[in-house]
This record gives C-alpha cells, sequence and structure tokens, in this order.
C-alpha cells in the first residue's frame, strides 16, 4: 500500500546525500543553510527539505528521480519557488532547476517555436525570442523571475492570457520522465506506447463523459488535472494534459513552446468604477474589443504602494476600483481609434488612455507588484495566500465578487481583490490570523472555516479553486468540493499510471496534505521589543515584533528578478552570484527558520544566518523595491547587534564602524597620515588592521576639513531665510568641496546658511555593524542638537545621501520619540530644498549629457524623483542608472567582498561609465559612489551641488 504524504515527510533515509553524489550528482546540498531557504516558497507553507540538488543536465534530473525512487523519498521540482500554493515545497528531495537548467536551446522563427530547458526564465525568453520578432504568450506578474519548468508545473497564464492564451495552449511539446522512471517524449497526436500512454488511453476511452461534463468548462478551469486535453476531439494531447500537473506525475526535462509575433504598438485604456464588484459588471462589454488583457486593480492595493515613501505612483482616473485594458495594433492611431470603441462601451466614471510606453509600464508595475502590495491590510496587518487565485466565468463575476465580500465580512476578514478579470481570475491576500505570536490552533482553524466556504462559493458559481497557480497544498484537500467523486477517483488512478510509488510531490492534488498543516507563520514565536534578548529597533511597522517583521516576506521573489529589468536597486548581490542565499528571499527563510522550533537554523549567532547576511550590502533597496516593505539591512543590524553584544567583535567593527571616530583623530595631523597610508608597508599594514581587502585603495583624508573652512569663512550676509547645512562626517574630512557648493547653491538660492556643530555624526557605520548602543548614543546626541532647529521651522539639508537616510528613517527606529519623528519630517535632500524655493529657476544644462548613479539609500528611502525633476527643468539629458555601484559604505572594502563588489559594479555603472563621451557628467552623490567611480574607472563623479554650482 502506498504511503500518505504525511507518512512519507517521516521517512527516514540516512545517506541521502551520499547515495545522490554516488549517483554523479555534483550539486548536492544537505547543509542547514540549504534546507532553510528552500522549507518555503511563495505560499503559507514551511516544509523543511531533506537535500537540494541542481540539476546540471537531464542525466542528473534522471539520477535524482532513481535515487529517490530506491529510497522511497519524495521528491519536489521548484523553478524560481514563486508558487503561491505550496506546489514547491517538499519533504524530501528539492530539485532546483534554476540554476544550470536555463538555456535557450533552439528558436525556430519559421516554425514559430523555441525549445528550451525548464528552469529558463520566462523574460529570457521573450529576450531570446524578440529580434525574430515574436514572443512567448503566456505573461505572469512574476516574469521576470518564473521558469518555464515552473509555468508548464502550474499552467500559468498571467495577464495577457485572453490575448495569447495559458502555458497550455502554448505547449508543443513536453520531454518528461514519469514518476515511474519512463522517458516520454510528448507532441500533439502522440500514439500509445504499449506502456503508460496505453494505459492513459485506455482510462480515458473508459470515462469520456465525466471528463466531457466536468472538466475544461471555461478557461480558468486549473483545479486538477487537465484530461480534457485527452479527449478523442482532442487529439489525444498528453503534452498539454501534463501542463498543470503540479509535478505529481512527471518531470519536465525540456519544453518545446509556441511563439506568437508580438504587436508593434501596444495600448491602456484606465478606467475607473464605483467599486471593484462595478469594474467586474463592466468587463464582459469589453471582450468584444479583442483586448489582450483586462486587469482588475483595487484602490486599496495602489494605496499601498502611495504609502512607501519612495515610490512615484502615476496617476489613475477618478474611482475605487480600475479596469486596465491593453490593446495592440499597427499604429498608435489604430490604438487610439479601437481605445474610442472601448470607451463606448466601458460605463466608466473616468478614463484614461496612454499609449506612451513608460506610462503604461509605470501602471503594469502595480499591477505586477500586486501580490506583494496586498499583503498588507489598510491598517496594516499582514495579509495571506491561501485563497489567491479563484476563477468564474466572467460573466458572473461582479455577482460572485459581492458574495465573496459579504463572505469576508461574515469571517470578520479583510481582502484586497485585484487579477484577471477579463477571464474571470481574482487575486487577494486575507489577513488570517497567522501572526507570530498568535494562537496557531485559532488561526488555522479560522483559515479553515473560511477557505472551506470560499470553496463553496466558487464551486456554486461554476467556477474553479484555482485559476492559475494550481491547487498545491492549499487546495488540493478542497478538490471534493469542486468536483464529483467520480472525477476525484479519476484523478487517483491517472496518478497511478504516471507515479506509482508516489513519489513525486507528494501530498498535492492527490491524497492531498490537510490544507492548515506546516504553515509557516502559525509555527513562528513572537519575538518582541520588551522580549529577551531587549531588542535593538523599533519596529514601528510590526508592532515591535522582530518576527513579525522578516515574516514580511511572503516569497513572490521579485528580489530574484534582473536588475535591469525593475529599474530598481534590490537585490545587487543576487545577479553577482546567482545564489538562493543572496536574494532578500533567501535571507528572510534563513531569518525565519532561526525563529521557527526544531529547524536547522539555531540562534542570532548560528553559521547559517551570518553566511546568509554576509553578502547583504545594507543598501537598503528591499525597503521600497520589496513589494512587501523588507527592511534587510535593519534585519541585519539587529542580528550584528544580537550576535556580538558584549562579546569581542571583529576588528572591522572597531576600525571601518568607528571611521568617523579615527577621522577626527587624523583631522590633527592629516598630511602625515596621508603619507603613511599612501607609503606601501603603511597602507598594507592600514589595510590588514582594518579588515580591508588589500586590492582597494584607501581614500585620502582632505588636509582641511570642511568645518575649518567653514570656520575660516567670512559670516555671510544678507537677511535670507536660514537653512541648516547638515554636513556627515565622509563629507566633511574626505570630500569638503561637496559641502562647500551645497552651500554656494543654497546662498545663491537666497538662503542664509548655517552648519550645526561638529559633533553631529548620524553614526551610520556604528549602525551597519550592528554597535547600536553606541549609535543610539551617538544619534541620539545629533537628533537632540537639531530639533531645536527644525522646531525653530529651519529646514535640515543634508549633503550624503546615506546618512541624511539616517536622520529620516533609522532616526525613527534607532532613537524613536518626538524629536526624532521632527527632525525626520524636517530633513530634506538638496533637490528637495531646491524645488521648495519660491521663484528658483535652476541653471541650464541644455544639452549636458548626465548619467546619474543614485545612491541606493537615495533611491530607496529618500526617493530620487527630486532629483530628475530638478534635471529635467534644467535641460539635462539624463541617464538613470538602476542598481548599485557595489561599495555600500565599509561593506565593499570588506575582505571576502571585493570580487563580488567588482561584479555588482559591472552590472550597470561600469559599463554606463565606459561608454560616455569625456564632456559627459556622471552623476553620484553618494561618497562611496564616487570612491568607487574614481578607483575603478578612474573617473570622478559629481555631487548634485557641484554639478549646480560649476552650471552656476
Amino acid at each position: 500500500m502506498t504511503a500518505t504524504a504525511p507518512e512519507r515527510a517521516g521517512t527516514d533515509a540516512p545517506g541521502l546525500a551520499e547515495a545522490l553524489r554516488r549517483a554523479g550528482l555534483r550539486d548536492v546540498d544537505d547543509s542547514g543553510l540549504a534546507r532553510a531557504l528552500y522549507s518555503s516558497d511563495a505560499s503559507l507553507y514551511r516544509v523543511l527539505p531533506r537535500a537540494v540538488v541542481r540539476p546540471r543536465d537531464v542525466d542528473e534530473v534522471l539520477a535524482t528521480l532513481a535515487v529517490c525512487r530506491e529510497l522511497g523519498v519524495p521528491l519536489t521540482a521548484r523553478g524560481a519557488g514563486t508558487s503561491i500554493a505550496g506546489n514547491a515545497v517538499g519533504p524530501g528531495v528539492v530539485l532546483d532547476t534554476s540554476r544550470h537548467l536555463n538555456r535557450v536551446l533552439q528558436i525556430d522563427p519559421e516554425a514559430r517555436t523555441a525549445t528550451v530547458e525548464p528552469g529558463l526564465v520566462q523574460s529570457a525568453l521573450q529576450a531570446a525570442a524578440r529580434p525574430a520578432g515574436l514572443r512567448f504568450g503566456p505573461d505572469p506578474s512574476t516574469h521576470n523571475r518564473c521558469t518555464i519548468g515552473g509555468m508548464i508545473g502550474n499552467n500559468a497564464c498571467g495577464s495577457r492570457a485572453l490575448g495569447y492564451g495559458r502555458t497550455a495552449d502554448n505547449v508543443v511539446g513536453l520531454d518528461v520522465v514519469t514518476g515511474g522512471g519512463t522517458r516520454l517524449s510528448l507532441g500533439p497526436g502522440t500514439a500509445p506506447d504499449g506502456g503508460v500512454l496505453t494505459e492513459l488511453h485506455g482510462l480515458v476511452a473508459a470515462d469520456l463523459a465525466t471528463i466531457r461534463t466536468e472538466l475544461g468548462r471555461f478557461g480558468r478551469q486549473v483545479s486538477g488535472y487537465s484530461l480534457e486535453h485527452l479527449l478523442p476531439e482532442r487529439g489525444f494531447d498528453v503534452a498539454r494534459a501534463l501542463v498543470g500537473s503540479e509535478g505529481t506525475l512527471g518531470l519536465v526535462l525540456g519544453a518545446t513552446v509556441r511563439l506568437v509575433a508580438d504587436a508593434p504598438f501596444r495600448g491602456l485604456v484606465v478606467l475607473g468604477y464605483p467599486s471593484m464588484a462595478d469594474a467586474a459588471d463592466a468587463t464582459p462589454a469589453l471582450l468584444p474589443h479583442r483586448p489582450t488583457a483586462v486587469e482588475g486593480l483595487d484602490a486599496r492595493m495602489v494605496q499601498r504602494l502611495r504609502d512607501v515613501p519612495a515610490a512615484v505612483v502615476p496617476d489613475l482616473p477618478r474611482g475605487e476600483g480600475w479596469l486596465v485594458v491593453e490593446l495592440t495594433g499597427d499604429s498608435v492611431a489604430e490604438i487610439e481609434d479601437a481605445a474610442r470603441r472601448v470607451l463606448a462601451d466601458a460605463g466608466a466614471l473616468d478614463s484614461l488612455v496612454v499609449t506612451d510606453a513608460g506610462e503604461a509600464a509605470a501602471i503594469w508595475r502595480i499591477r505586477e507588484d500586486g501580490a506583494g502590495l496586498a499583503a498588507r491590510t489598510s491598517d496594516g496587518h499582514p495579509a495571506h495566500a491561501g485563497w489567491e487565485d479563484a476563477a468564474v466565468p466572467p460573466e458572473r463575476l461582479g455577482a460572485y465578487l459581492r458574495e465573496f465580500e459579504a463572505l469576508l465580512d461574515q469571517h470578520g476578514l479583510q481582502c484586497v481583490p485585484y487579477g484577471h478579470f477579463g477571464d474571470g481570475c481574482v487575486h487577494g491576500r486575507i489577513d488570517f490570523p497567522f501572526g507570530a505570536g498568535a494562537e496557531p490552533d485559532r488561526g488555522r482553524s479560522r483559515y479553515r472555516a473560511f477557505v472551506e466556504d470560499a470553496a463553496r462559493l466558487v464551486a456554486g458559481y461554476g467556477g474553479s479553486l484555482s485559476g492559475e497557480h494550481g491547487d498545491g497544498r492549499a487546495r488540493s484537500e478542497l478538490l471534493p468540493l469542486m468536483y464529483s467523486p467520480a472525477v476525484i477517483a479519476l484523478f487517483e488512478r491517472v496518478k497511478a499510471v504516471f507515479d506509482p510509488d508516489d513519489v513525486l510531490n507528494p501530498g498535492v492534488l492527490v491524497r492531498p496534505a490537510r490544507l492548515d498543516d506546516d504553515i509557516r507563520m502559525a509555527a513562528a514565536p513572537a519575538l518582541r521589543r520588551e522580549d529577551r534578548p531587549t531588542l535593538a529597533l523599533a519596529y514601528r511597522h510590526d508592532g515591535g515584533d522582530f518576527s513579525a517583521a522578516v515574516h514580511r516576506c511572503t516569497g513572490v521573489g521579485k528580489c530574484r528578478a534582473d536588475l535591469q529589468s525593475t529599474g530598481g536597486v534590490m537585490c545587487p548581490s543576487w545577479p553577482a552570484t546567482r545564489e538562493e542565499k543572496d536574494t532578500t528571499r533567501g535571507r528572510a527563510r534563513v531569518l525565519q527558520e532561526m525563529l521557527a522550533p526544531g529547524g536547522p537554523v539555531a540562534g542570532w549567532r548560528s553559521p547559517e544566518v551570518h553566511d546568509a547576511l554576509d553578502l547583504c550590502l545594507s543598501c537598503k533597496g528591499c525597503s521600497s523595491d520589496c513589494p512587501t516593505g523588507v527592511d534587510m539591512a535593519s534585519y541585519k543590524t539587529e542580528v550584528l547587534h544580537q550576535s556580538y553584544r558584549r562579546r569581542l567583535r571583529p576588528l572591522s567593527h572597531y576600525t571601518l564602524g568607528w571611521l568617523p571616530r579615527w577621522a577626527d583623530l587624523a583631522a590633527r595631523a592629516p598630511r602625515l597620515v596621508n603619507g603613511i597610508l599612501g607609503s606601501r608597508l603603511g597602507a598594507r599594514l592600514a589595510k590588514w588592521g582594518a579588515g580591508m581587502d588589500q586590492r582597494r585603495e584607501v581614500p585620502a583624508f582632505a588636509v582641511r576639513t570642511f568645518r575649518q573652512q567653514w570656520a575660516a569663512r567670512p559670516a555671510p550676509a544678507g537677511d535670507g531665510a536660514p537653512v541648516a547645512l547638515w554636513v556627515d562626517s565622509f563629507t566633511d574630512h574626505f570630500d569638503p568641496d561637496v559641502a562647500m557648493a551645497a552651500a554656494e547653491v543654497l546662498e545663491a538660492a537666497g538662503y542664509r546658511v548655517q552648519v550645526p556643530g561638529a559633533d553631529t555624526c548620524c553614526g551610520l557605520t556604528w549602525i551597519t555593524t550592528g554597535q547600536l548602543d553606541a549609535a543610539r548614543r551617538i544619534l541620539g546626541h545629533t537628533v537632540a542638537e537639531l530639533a531645536p532647529v527644525v522646531a525653530a521651522g529651519i529646514p535640515v539639508v543634508g549633503v550624503e545621501p546615506s546618512c541624511t537616510a539616517v536622520l529620516r528613517a533609522e532616526a525613527l527606529e534607532v532613537v524613536g520619540g518626538a524629536d526624532a519623528e521632527a527632525v525626520a519630517a524636517g530633513t530634506r535632500t538638496l533637490a528637495e530644498q531646491l524645488a521648495a524655493t519660491p521663484g528658483w529657476e535652476p541653471p541650464s544644462l541644455a544639452g549636458l549629457q548626465v548619467v546619474a548613479q543614485p545612491h541606493c539609500h537615495h533611491a530607496s528611502v529618500l526617493g530620487w524623483s527630486a532629483d530628475a525633476a530638478l534635471l529635467r527643468r534644467a535641460g539635462a539629458e539624463v541617464t538613470r542608472l538602476g542598481g548599485c555601484c557595489g561599495l555600500a559604505g565599509n561593506w565593499g572594502v570588506e575582505k571576502g567582498h571585493h570580487d563580488v563588489s567588482m561584479t555588482i559594479a559591472g552590472q550597470q555603472l561600469l559599463p554606463a561609465v565606459a561608454e560616455l563621451p569625456d564632456d559627459a557628467v556622471v552623476l553620484a552623490d553618494g561618497f562611496s559612489c564616487r570612491t568607487q567611480l574614481d578607483q575603478l574607472a578612474g573617473r570622478r563623479g559629481l555631487h548634485l551641488a557641484e554639478l549646480l554650482n560649476r552650471g552656476r
């Protein structure tokens, strides 16, 4: 008798990793770190695997399956791990194809097909097909990190399924190995082979009536096995039938997929309605216009984006719910004509037609970040997957949404609905009470009660429990509420044909695991600031709870995306290493495991935690780019604080971490210090003592600090409005010309500049090295000094972005209180202050080519929109780079980080600078960015103040 999934999870498999290596597998990892990283996907569920295998070729996939069959160990295939139903976690071996099996093997423009490996990212396939004027149709919101194999596993659809169909509609052929070890080459009309396919053919022939009446009733019926493709009238297409089987029947070794001609022009019609249900009511009338997408957006989700300090949110029409309708054509005029016809049938409150590609991309970005943006309710509570993508026929969507909202009210829950309204598919995250420290049984029971009622509701509308993400651990147990016993029995017989020993992804679809078992958040204890050890940061947005903070990560995996595709900062080390531990998500998973009982990660000082955090640059990119607001820089600071509190620290914490203190000493004899550091022996000794990589250069100290120069300057004349120019330690000691240029620009704008005292350090180097007791004293003193300034109505203008960001953000977490809030509100960047200056006009920079590298903290904490607007007003031709320079303060100079730092710099910054003419300008407000440019490219970056002063 075949064991069930829970029984199999406890199977003892001694020597599993050794057996896999003996079978020829080269990338096998059963470490605590790997098990923690792969313990969850983008779902609710936490299931610790025994080992992770990253196969380098097809033979290694076959060998992994053979070992698992021999030892009776479950095998779960995984791509990018963005599955939200728990389809990519398992208790045995997790097979990650994304690391090595990620190539495009062939593009055939004449046949309009592509042959690919399963770990290929969807956007990489698009890039390969684009030169031929082709594209792969299905386009999930995770397109820049999800894999083709994962899309096949879940029958992914995405926003443009209206125009291009589901993944199943675009699969031409599959190379698969069944759970029983039979390798099959499948295509349209594959004939029975005397083995597996013959058995399957017999099953279908015996149940034709059941399949015809219950399966394939509408486009988004994804739940269960898609056996309708096996009907005689559909040509017994086994390849398409395997799409959406969630890795329970076979492993995809390769795929041939259909490509379509991409439209030369795209445009959007954005329609505003009083509510989401009203938007849903209007949807059927729009479908005859043959849009490629009709997407629903909720005002609450857009507001979540507006709440992100550095976010730029496009204007939308009036309404509380919107439809985003995409039209394609051969010209802009054709799209505008089609838009007029759509508007005539829309019945909208207000509308907007968008034909500019940049504006359209900004609107699409809201939709693509939906899973993360919806992960917080309007009152800040975490919201979870679990009832995520139910679908009903589009003509019934409005009525379904109204009943769904009533059901939420009945259960005392909140949800932000959005989704593929043209297909009748609704996404949503719900505030089930799983929060860390909540009563686990109460949270699970409320979850079960709601999803059972929701399943009955969607079944009553003739809908599907899943519209594109599969059933996984979240919905497989509910399939009997949607299907008859005859269908459930048929699914079991099909599973037995393909996977007789239940090796592949047990607990999913057939003989399902309980939907309320293994819920990740329910297992996590609360860790609040008043608990011991005393937390150093406030975690204001998470109720003071570190556990709730790290569980912000839902696993949507935006941190795995190519930075050039997102235009953001998060996460610089991932594209440099392609290791899951170097994603924001991977680090969050390890911290979650640190807090979970009985896991492989034990305590703040565990090597798994420090390994995962080692290549975190503390760039703060995730704090704005992650849709759920994960702030890994703060979590790393907390970990370092707890790990070394009252203990001996690494040497670099006392040297680089105390740099402002040593800089004050160096200012007493800067020429002597520079002479020593400039000598070969002195430099080597200094770098060794500071924990620096010997390949790095030590920046020279200024002969005269800014404050020394300012003190010797004649008192400014005039009665202009006062402004406080706050000069940080880096600018004061290493680049005083920047501060002087800022002072001169402000004076030219009519201000009377004053400079706060020399002992107003932000404590950033203490913060990034986790020395938070000292940081609180240093920053607290600075806040106390600046509070009377802002209380007098005098704005504080920062020069160095990273330090300015401390006053705007970290001060609230490290120091807190009314003074910190006042200083944060009263602190501005130079561009923000100039933009708020009545009558000020920038000097002309017309025709000047500017490549801008915004400092990571500038982009993610402060926001760079004011700088961009100022440069546009000045007439400069600006190219803004995303990503990071790779230095990140002390991180990039520390031993062990040099090579990754170089790789990060080479992603965007160095190639862009190498192509610049000599008369172009590289704009870099950050001291780290300018240092990296100088040392790696031999090019001096200008601060905005210097650029404006030069133009003036």
